[in-house]
């Protein structure tokens, strides 16, 4: 005879089990689509023009290289995106 107890705690198992493993998914999906819409918005001048026009020139330069970034002969977007990428943003 079954014990149908042993079996109810491991039909909830493994239900939690697939649950959690579902929110995984959906979590690493949308941690996707973040970055997906982060590298979209740098990947022309006029789309992340707003912000890199919010940083006065000497100001990026000066805040990129304190947080060792390479700065000679790079675009200004790419510049904020790295520092906002080192910053823990997108």
């Amino acid at each position: 005879m079954v014990d149908k107890s042993k079996r109810d705690f491991c039909t909830r198992y493994f239900l939690r089990q697939i649950g959690e493993i579902l929110e995984g998914f959906e979590a690493g999906v949308q941690e996707a689509e973040q970055k997906e819409d982060f590298d979209n918005f740098f990947k022309s001048y006029e789309s992340s023009y707003a912000l890199t026009l919010a940083y006065p020139d000497e100001i990026l330069l000066v805040t990129a290289r304190s947080h060792g970034i390479e700065t000679e002969g790079r675009e200004k977007n790419d510049i904020v995106k790295e520092l906002l990428k080192k910053k823990g943003g997108y």
